[in-house]
């Protein structure tokens, strides 16, 4: 009964950690401002108003270097486990999180890592794709490595990150959801 019990709390537990993990996952402390108003403050709104980014870089460097922060930051928070050098290196300012299960800020993020790559010490992303436009860094990819959180073939996961002028992150949204054991196409989800 206790094993049974404790099962169903790790399951439990684990179903929270994967709606939570949108890798960007939690977030710095938002110095106890509540940021639920971002939108309508210049210095934290995505879009002007009309559905266009707040600045669009025009140059393909530019969207080739916010591709690459972006796999750095993903890659060194989860797969090295060093959310802290992750944040340090390619973290903005700020770190608006849209996960309604994870806080704000990158430390809120850093602390969700290093809980949750302590627990399963396999995981692993494998990011397949990556496209850039303006400010937003979009990665389509597959979560292993914790089971029972991603199940037994992984999960497929959207990630879409914004960017500050610098290429450094600072907003994040994400799609989870496990990996289909049958497909009627044949085709692969990631």
């Amino acid at each position: 009964m206790g094993r049974t019990r404790a099962s169903s709390r790790l399951a439990a537990a684990a179903v929270i950690v994967i709606a939570t993990l949108g890798v960007g996952i939690g977030q710095a402390a938002t110095g106890g401002s509540d940021r639920s108003d971002h939108k309508e403050h210049s210095e934290f709104a995505p879009f002007n108003g009309e559905g266009e980014s707040t600045h669009c870089p025009r140059k393909k460097a530019a969207l080739e270097r916010n591709k690459r922060n972006v796999v750095a930051f993903y890659t060194t928070a989860f797969n090295d486990k060093e959310p802290e050098r992750a944040v340090a290196r390619y973290g903005g300012a700020e770190y608006i999180q849209h996960n309604p299960l994870a806080d704000n800020g990158f430390e809120a993020f850093i602390a969700f890592v290093n809980t949750f790559t302590a627990t399963f010490p396999d995981l692993h992303i494998e990011i397949v794709r990556v496209f850039a436009e303006c400010d937003f860094v979009i990665t389509h990819g597959k979560l292993t490595g914790a089971v029972p959180v991603f199940g037994e073939r992984g999960s497929k996961v959207v990630d879409i990150f914004r960017l500050d002028r610098r290429g450094r992150v600072v907003e994040h949204w994400d799609v989870l959801a496990a990996i289909s054991a049958t497909s009627v196409n044949g085709n692969p989800e990631v």
